[in-house]
Formats: structure tokens, sequence, C-alpha cells
């Protein structure tokens, strides 16, 4: 554990001075008997694909647990800055190949619904964790969670106290951090975001419980310039999809 903890703190001593990434995350509300597979084509065939060729890497697909109704697809697609960001909104309707391979896609007449709408918010990285970390393993469930603050300093204290503080904490409960964003738009701002991987729901009610009595995560939560820093925690269990470049 040692060991493991001194290749952390070395890896996110270099992530400091990183440039921080920036993130999409999509959710897609499906409704009952829409073209679901459609969706998952165009994905699998045609957008991802065509992200991949100008770099952008490590999407990741995900279904929520649980079979809510309507269903839930999320995307996440992380950006290296916002360069890259508006270089693929220009380059993506030039991209041949991408919009050969999305025609089927373009095709379906609107009483094959695919989705019902989807929302999606943007976020830029923590300055104490600016890049997504690949899991390193193969996690079969990933946890997202959203923290909304009563107002845009609550959040910014929450940021700071995970910067200053709990990643640390996390990682020597094994509480797998894949990355952290702050809401720039979107709903429910303000608010901040990250995901977590695990190999199993075992594993992860096992390290959470760790976290709970960790004595440094006693110590840092009962610190007063903390306070009130979240008003409400908005949680997801996704498994990634057979096409998750995660």
């Amino acid at each position: 554990m040692k060991k493991h903890l001194i290749l952390f703190f070395i890896t996110l001593s270099v992530h400091v001075f990183a440039q921080k990434e920036y993130y999409e995350l999509r959710k897609y509300d499906i409704p009952f008997n829409a073209a679901e597979a459609s969706l998952h084509h165009y994905l699998e065939t045609a957008f991802i694909p065509a992200l991949n060729r100008l770099g952008i890497n490590n999407i990741g697909v995900f279904e929520a647990y649980g079979a809510p109704t309507p269903k839930q697809v999320f995307l996440l697609i992380p950006f290296k800055n916002l360069a890259a960001y508006e270089q693929a909104i220009q380059e993506l309707p030039k991209d041949s190949v991408y919009l050969n391979a999305r025609k089927s896609y373009d095709a379906l007449p609107p009483t094959q619904k695919v989705y019902d709408r989807f929302t999606t918010s943007f976020l830029v990285a923590f300055e104490g964790f600016p890049k997504l970390i690949k899991p390193n393993f193969k996690a079969n469930l990933f946890e997202l969670r959203t923290y909304e603050g009563a107002n845009e300093y609550a959040v910014q204290r929450k940021v700071k106290m995970f910067n200053t503080e709990e990643f640390a904490i996390f990682e020597a409960t094994g509480l797998h951090s894949v990355f952290f964003g702050e809401q720039l738009s979107g709903p429910l701002m303000p608010a901040l975001t990250y995901l977590l991987a695990f190999e199993s729901m075992e594993e992860r009610d096992a390290n959470w419980a760790k976290f709970s009595v960790h004595p440094e995560w006693k110590r840092v939560s009962a610190l007063k310039e903390y306070a009130n820093s979240v008003s409400d925690i908005k949680r997801t269990f996704l498994k990634p999809l057979s096409y998750s470049q995660l």
C-alpha cells in the first residue's frame, strides 16, 4: 500500500502541472420501443471513430443500471483542451468517412424515434486531477456522482476540498478515480461531477465503507471551511457497453 501511494503522489504531482482537460457528458433518454440499436450503431461505427481520428480517445459509453424508464445511455468525451473541442466542431462536418458512415442514421424516418432528447454538460477538469485516468483493470461498474452547491462559492469550496485533501484519501481507500470536472454549462448548475471505477458492486460498497471511517476523511470533513459545500448529491451506477473505450 505504501509503494502504491508513493506512485500515486508522483503521478499526481505530474498531473498538477499538466494542462486541464475538458469533458462533454451526454445523457440520452431512450423511450420504450425506440430504435436504440441505431444510436449504438451510429456511435460505434461513425461518431466515435471520427473523434478518434481527431486524436480524441478514451471515450466512454455506458448505460444506467436498474433498467430505468426511459432508458439512459451516457457518453463521455474527453478533450485535451478547448482547441481540440473547437477542432471537432469544425472538422466533423468535413469528414467524408464520418458523413458516409452516418447516412443510415440520418435517413431514419421521424416515426422511428432513437431517443427523446439528450442533455449535455460541459466540464473543466480540476487543478488537482487535470486529466482522465483510464482504469488499469477490468472495470465492470462505474459510479457517476454529481455534487450540487447552494451557490458558486459552495462548489468552489468543494473543489478546493478535493484538490487539497480528498484525492489521496480516495486512492488510499480504493475509490478509483476516472475524472473530476466542474460544470461550466448544462443542467444542475452550480455543480461538479466525477466518475469512479470498480470491478464490482461488492468492491464499491467495501471501499466506500473504508472511506467513511478513514481518519483523514473524519478530520477533513470536520473542517469549518468546507461546511455546507454540498447541497445535494445525485448518483448513477453505470455499466460500460461493449464498444466503450473505458
